[in-house]
């Protein structure tokens, strides 16, 4: 049983990352084409662990601003995840099913990740107008 505990991992949208990235890659795993598509596969990886890999990596800044920064870059890579998932369904490469279940997984962490931006640009004007 681990003890330590990083700040990034009590946080929601993290842990739902974390999973997402879980699902991509047993879903690769189970990826078997006459023309194995590596480079996309291998991306798809990259881009989906990256959404968690950037908000850890965000949470250990030295500022809100910094983390923000973060959180953007990882909901982009979020949106890469989505467009490599569409061009796997479109080759036929992964179903119908399989897209329309990530994408409303990714939903989910979209919309958690802009709600925790928003949460910490407004905590940040509170700061600025308590300092005035």
């Amino acid at each position: 049983m681990v003890s330590v505990r990083f700040h990034f991992e009590d946080l929601e949208v993290w842990q739902k990352a974390v999973e997402f990235t879980r699902v991509i890659v047993g879903m690769a795993e189970g990826i078997n084409t006459r023309i194995k598509h590596y480079r996309l596969i291998e991306q798809l990886e990259s881009a989906s662990s990256s959404i968690a890999l950037n908000i850890a990596e965000g949470k250990g800044r030295y500022s809100k601003r910094e983390f923000i920064h973060f959180l953007y870059i990882a909901r982009g890579s979020l949106y890469e995840t989505i467009t490599l998932l569409v061009i796997l369904n479109k080759s036929n490469i992964i179903s119908e099913d399989q897209l329309i279940v990530m994408k409303n997984s990714s939903q989910e962490i979209a919309k958690m990740l802009s709600g925790l931006i928003t949460s910490i640009k407004s905590s940040m004007s509170s700061e600025q107008r308590a300092s005035s």
